[in-house]
């Protein structure tokens, strides 16, 4: 496939789920004093002690960019064209220098073993394929490098959780742009050949069931 087919690919998927990508954007915009009320306390552990370069997998509207250092210079790998403005505003106001690039998660165009930080918070869940997003973050860290990461999984078979997970699945992905609320991504990130992984499970507690089971953790390269 060519590049030029490629790029029409992604423009006519962009211009399909246009409205969908407004609405994650307006979503995600208003709802961010909520979710980083019971996000927040782990972000502040996962993100202690990020570099001042530092590559983001979908950013979004910039929830993240509380927890990075002033000055740092963040890639956004953010494909989401209505999260792009919001997102650009959020970097001036916490004085982070920004290079956003309308990418996919499994293809960064950063050079193998470039950087020494990567992050993500609610992003596995969505991505195409999460083994290639893992294996990309893989290919970009610097031996040593870390992946820090915040996502909702999978709950445990039996639980009402779980249960409605199962219920909810196809509306839930229509809606969030593809996002599941199933993927076990403890197991994918273990498996994805770090050198060391590190993840603490825990539950929050919301209206919106099948989001409540989540881990966050530190795999090093």
């Amino acid at each position: 496939m060519t590049q030029t087919d490629t790029t029409s690919i992604r423009e006519a998927t962009f211009e399909q789920h246009a409205f969908r990508g407004w609405f994650n954007a307006e979503f995600f915009r208003r709802m961010d004093p909520y979710i980083e009320s019971k996000l927040g306390p782990h972000k502040q552990r996962v993100f202690a002690g990020l570099p001042r370069e530092v590559v983001e997998i979908g950013p979004g509207a910039g929830a993240n960019l509380p927890y990075l250092p002033e000055n740092t210079a963040l890639v956004a790998i953010e494909p989401n064209r209505a999260m792009h403005e919001p997102l650009r505003s959020a970097a001036g106001q916490h004085h982070v220098t920004i290079d956003l690039r309308e990418r996919m998660a499994e293809r960064t165009g950063l050079a193998d073993h470039s950087v020494d930080a990567v992050i993500s918070s609610l992003v596995l869940c969505s991505v195409q394929d999460p083994h290639a997003a893992l294996a990309e973050i893989r290919r970009i860290l610097r031996p040593g490098g870390t992946f820090r990461f915040l996502e909702h999984v999978v709950a445990p078979d039996g639980t009402a959780t779980r249960a409605a997970q199962r219920i909810l699945r196809r509306p839930w992905a229509w809606t969030f742009e593809g996002c599941s609320c199933e993927r076990d991504l403890e197991r994918d990130i273990r498996a994805a050949g770090f050198a060391d992984v590190q993840v603490e499970n825990y539950r929050i507690r919301s209206p919106f069931l099948p989001f409540n089971t989540h881990i966050a953790g530190v795999a090093t390269a």
